[in-house]
C-alpha cells in the first residue's frame, strides 16, 4: 500500500478553479482510510465509486492499492471531465470507467466508496442502488462534511442495510458504513407533482435542484417568458434541472425548437421524464453538457438560464460565470439571454461583458430578471 498520493495535485478543471476551491476535502481521506483493508482484499472489477468530486476518491484508492477495474458514476459532467483530466496527468486513465447508476455500474461490488450527497433523495437512490445490485457482501464507505450531515442519513441508509456504523470526527468530517444489504430493498421511484398554475407535470428524481418545486427564481422568469423574441425559432434551456421552463416555452410556443441542456445526470433523467409526463417528449430535445460546450455557433435566437450560485457548500459567482461562458457563441447575432440571478450578486456588469448591452426586466429583494441582446455585428 502506497500513502504518498498527492491530492494537492488535482485539478477542478473544467469546473470554476480559485485559490479556496479544492479539488478534495478531507472526508475523501476519511473514505480512504477507513475502506484501506477492505480495498487491498479486493481483485479488479470489485470496486465501485459514487460521487467522486474530480477523482480524488478513485485515483486515491487506484494509487494506494494497485487498483484497476474502478467502475465509477459521478453525477456531474465536469466532475467526470475533472477525473478524466487528473487521470491523464497521473498516468492513470485505465484504471477505471464511468457507468450510469445502475446495474452495470454495482453488479459484483463488494466495496462501495461514496462521498455523501447533501440531498436525502439522492442518498436514498444511491443506497437503494446499491442494495438492490451489489455483492450480498458489499460494504458501503461513505463519508462527508459534518456540518453538511443530519442523523436522517443514517435513517436513509437503515432503510437499506442491516448494519450502519459511525466513525470518529475527523478534520470536520465524519465517515457512516452500511453493511448487509437488505433483500426487500426496493428501488426509488420519480417523485411527480402536478402544478394547476401552469398544467404542468414536474418530475424529479435524485439530488435535481428544487425537486418537484417550482422554485422562485424560475417563477420569476416563467412571469416574463412571453416577452421574448416573437420571431425565435430555436430555444435553449441552460442548465435546466426537471425542465420547467423548457416545457413551458414549448407549450407556449409551438413552433419554437426547444432544447433543454443540463450537466447533471439526475438533471438530464428528470427533464426527460417530466417531457414525456407532459406529452412533449418529441418538442424538447433534452442533452447533457457541460454548459454548452456541444451546441453549435450561432445556432439558438434564445438562451433561458436559472444558473446556480453554489459550488458544494459556498455561494460563489463563479458557478454563474462558468455557466455562460459559451453563451455569446451559441447565440445568434441579435438573440436573447434572460436570466434570472440573486439581486445582491450584480450579475448585471457580467451580462453586459459576455453577452452584450443588458438590461433590467424585474426587480425585488431576492431576484433579478434580466434581458442581454448580442449585438447583430461585431464590436
Amino acid at each position: 500500500m502506497k500513502n504518498d498520493f498527492d491530492f494537492d495535485a488535482l485539478r477542478r478543471f473544467p469546473d470554476v478553479e480559485a485559490p479556496n476551491l479544492f479539488a478534495y476535502d478531507p472526508s475523501d481521506k476519511l473514505i480512504l482510510a477507513e475502506a484501506a483493508e477492505a480495498l487491498a482484499a479486493t481483485t479488479p472489477g470489485q470496486v465501485a465509486v459514487v460521487g467522486d468530486d474530480y477523482g480524488a476518491l478513485t485515483l486515491g484508492a487506484a494509487y494506494a492499492h494497485g487498483l484497476t477495474g474502478i467502475r465509477v458514476h459521478q453525477d456531474a459532467l465536469s466532475g467526470e471531465l475533472a477525473l478524466g483530466f487528473n487521470a491523464r496527468e497521473e498516468n492513470m486513465g485505465d484504471v477505471y470507467e464511468n457507468f450510469p447508476l445502475d446495474e452495470e455500474l454495482l453488479t459484483g461490488a463488494t466495496v462501495v466508496l461514496l462521498q455523501l450527497p447533501r440531498s436525502l433523495e439522492e442518498l436514498a437512490d444511491v443506497a437503494s442502488a446499491i442494495a438492490r445490485h451489489a455483492d450480498p457482501s458489499v460494504v458501503v464507505f461513505s463519508a462527508g462534511r459534518i456540518k453538511h450531515m443530519t442523523l436522517a442519513m443514517n435513517e436513509v441508509f437503515a432503510k437499506y442495510f442491516e448494519r450502519v456504523d459511525v466513525t470518529r470526527a475527523q478534520q470536520k468530517s465524519r465517515g457512516l458504513i452500511a453493511r448487509g444489504p437488505r433483500d426487500q430493498a426496493d428501488a426509488v421511484v420519480p417523485r411527480t407533482q402536478y402544478h394547476a398554475d401552469l398544467d404542468l407535470h414536474v418530475v424529479a428524481t435524485g439530488s435535481v435542484f428544487a425537486g418537484t418545486k417550482v422554485d422562485i427564481g424560475t417563477r420569476a422568469l416563467l412571469a416574463v417568458l412571453d416577452q421574448i423574441d416573437p420571431s425565435a425559432q430555436t430555444a435553449i434551456d441552460l442548465g435546466a434541472g426537471t425542465g420547467i421552463l423548457a416545457a413551458t416555452l414549448a407549450k407556449m410556443r409551438p413552433g419554437l425548437a426547444v432544447i433543454a441542456t443540463d450537466q447533471s445526470a439526475a438533471a438530464v433523467a428528470s427533464a426527460t421524464a417530466t417531457m414525456k409526463a407532459n406529452g412533449l417528449e418529441n418538442r424538447v430535445t433534452v442533452v447533457r453538457d457541460d454548459g454548452l460546450s456541444s451546441q453549435p455557433d450561432e445556432s439558438a435566437d434564445v438562451i433561458v438560464v436559472n444558473p446556480p450560485f453554489h459550488i458544494g457548500g459556498a455561494v460563489h459567482a463563479g458557478a454563474a460565470i462558468n455557466l455562460l461562458g459559451d453563451v455569446y457563441r451559441v447565440l445568434k447575432p441579435g438573440g436573447q439571454l434572460w436570466a434570472v440571478y440573486n439581486t445582491h450578486l450584480a450579475y448585471r456588469a457580467e451580462m453586459g461583458r459576455m453577452v452584450g448591452p443588458t438590461t433590467p426586466i424585474s426587480r425585488n429583494d431576492k431576484f433579478t430578471v434580466t434581458l442581454a441582446e448580442k449585438p447583430l455585428t461585431e464590436t
